[in-house]
């Protein structure tokens, strides 16, 4: 199935679904429901993208929020934290952003479907080109940085990672991202 059918048949699921779904996802021929973030969650891509904010130059902005699709590879992300030009907003279009703008996406993995995170989005923001995909696990109190998008025998793969835990400084390109405040997911009990 072409990629405008499956955009267009997801579209048409989002208006059906429930309040506690916030959108979705598309990479290849899977559409994902994605559900409304934790507060923690939240909290961990509120205190990246402020801190990112204290760090940018005046061109571009840390953004919570937004789509990334490059078409051509049959892909739509919601990352929990971008980092693209400001100028991008001034654009006369209702496009998602496209990954040739994006210096950085964040996912904040989520207490359930963990292999999203780990697995498929680290292939698919690798072969959109984007630079650096920052991955932080409330689950473990862990961050990967990866970087270095460009090809290998099995296709498009990121050449780099660097591994953190809560607590460490963390180097993200030009940026550093103070961990400390990061706390893992509380515990159910």
């Amino acid at each position: 199935m072409d990629y405008a059918r499956i955009r267009a048949i997801a579209e048409d699921l989002a208006k059906h679904t429930p309040d506690t779904v916030r959108g979705f996802e598309i990479s290849g021929d899977e559409i994902l429901m994605m559900m409304s973030p934790s507060r923690p969650h939240e909290f961990i891509a509120l205190r990246i993208r402020q801190q990112l904010d204290q760090q940018l130059d005046a061109a571009l902005v840390a953004h919570t929020g937004g789509e990334v699709e490059d078409a051509s590879l049959g892909k739509l992300r919601r990352p929990d934290v971008i980092v693209v030009p400001l100028a991008t907003f001034a654009e006369d279009t209702m496009d998602p952003f496209h990954p040739r703008d994006v210096a950085l996406v964040t996912e904040v993995v989520s207490p359930s479907n963990h292999s999203n995170d780990y697995i498929e989005k680290v292939a698919d923001y690798s072969a959109m080109g984007i630079e650096l995909y920052l991955l932080v696990d409330p689950r473990k109190g862990t961050i990967a940085v990866f970087s270095d998008p460009g090809p290998s025998p099995e296709g498009p793969r990121y050449r780099a990672r660097h591994d953190y835990v809560f607590g460490e400084p963390v180097t993200l390109g030009p940026w550093l991202i103070d961990t400390s405040e990061l706390r893992p997911y509380p515990s159910k009990g």
